[in-house]
């Protein structure tokens, strides 16, 4: 195997010199093209690899030197990166589509679609359009972009979560940023349209939850807390699910800390009802891929209509205890009466 390699590149090497002297004394021929070509396919593959990461990423990321956060086109443009200076390892769970920290809808009748293909596991369901994708599908990105130098923008056609590799009905946009001021703060604005046919399967609107966001973080950020206000925390158990725990988080902010100290809040002001959280799997696995993980859910619940357009905003804060209670404070302050947009219930 090393002679025959040995033996190409000689030839390899002998056939650039006569094409360089042809070169020399015939610049206009077609060798030229050829040539040229030959040199910018090494820069266009570079130019086209360059966000791409060792598991297939297709990264766009926001490094402000304490935070980094990433979109993956991929995986639906949802966040699947969410590192620090002092935790430096991506911290954000991407085993399947239905993990990340993402955007996910429910509206409508559930339904038994098994006859269609839908998921056994997952039937009967409501129509639940998800970021990431559905069963076995990742969703696609139709727009994937940085604004400026400050915000990631993404629109997605999300994939309904029971029924493999179909699209749903809907658009979901999301922009991406660091909250002024606050360098250990993300702030996410989604929005959300849904574009259903009037009358189909699953009817009109119908009261349900909404997860704003859906978020999945590596297994080792394994204690729960909820934020109380004042400084003071509750601590919050749950064994493995699903089903997942419940609680009332009464700041619309609970955290997940490792055994570090590091630890990432989630601060919802939107929510209205317990949030779901806890365990799946056991373990205090730092891998990203690995399946098992932490969950957390804020929950609102909305008449989300077939033509219904619903806009939220959430923010991570990452650091020790008593830096994400710095921040919660600032930022229960600010944004605590925040409340989602529906329009077209």
């Amino acid at each position: 195997m090393l002679a025959d390699a040995s033996a190409s590149l000689l030839r390899l090497s002998r056939e650039r010199e006569r094409v360089e002297r042809r070169l020399r004394t015939h610049a206009r021929s077609s060798l030229t093209i050829v040539l040229c070509l030959l040199a910018l396919a090494p820069a266009a593959s570079r130019a086209a690899t360059a966000n791409i990461g060792p598991r297939g990423e297709d990264l766009l990321t926001l490094d402000n030197g304490t935070v980094k956060v990433g979109i993956d086109r991929a995986k639906g443009a949802a966040i699947t990166w969410l590192s620090w200076s002092a935790y430096p390892k991506n911290m954000v769970n991407s085993a399947d589509p239905g993990r990340l920290i993402q955007q996910s809808y429910y509206a409508g009748l559930r339904l038994d679609r098994r006859a269609d293909g839908q998921s056994k596991s997952w039937s009967p369901w409501s129509w639940n359009p998800i970021q990431g994708g559905g069963v076995a599908s990742w969703a696609r990105v139709t727009e994937f972009k940085r604004i400026g130098t400050d915000t990631l923008y993404a629109e997605t056609v999300p994939n309904l979560w029971d029924m493999p590799q179909e699209p749903a009905a809907a658009l979901m946009r999301q922009w991406t940023g660091f909250e002024p001021d606050l360098p250990d703060v993300v702030v996410v604005r989604c929005e959300f349209i849904a574009q259903r046919a009037d009358g189909d399967r699953w009817g009109p609107a119908k009261l349900s939850p909404q997860e704003i966001p859906a978020c999945y973080f590596t297994r080792n950020f394994s204690t729960v807390k909820s934020y109380l206000g004042a400084g003071q925390w509750r601590p919050e158990t749950q064994p493995p699910g699903p089903p997942w725990g419940r609680t009332r988080p009464p700041k619309n902010a609970m955290a997940m800390f490792a055994p570090n100290g590091q630890g990432v809040a989630l601060f919802s002001p939107v929510a209205t009802q317990h949030w779901n959280f806890g365990p799946h799997g056991g373990g205090a696995s730092d891998d990203p891929a690995a399946g098992p993980c932490m969950h957390v859910a804020p929950i609102d619940r909305v008449n989300l209509g077939p033509k219904s357009t619903y806009r939220y905003r959430y923010w991570l804060i990452v650091g020790t205890e008593a830096q994400l209670t710095a921040r919660l404070d600032v930022l229960l302050e600010k944004y605590f009466a925040e409340r989602a947009e529906l329009t077209n219930p």
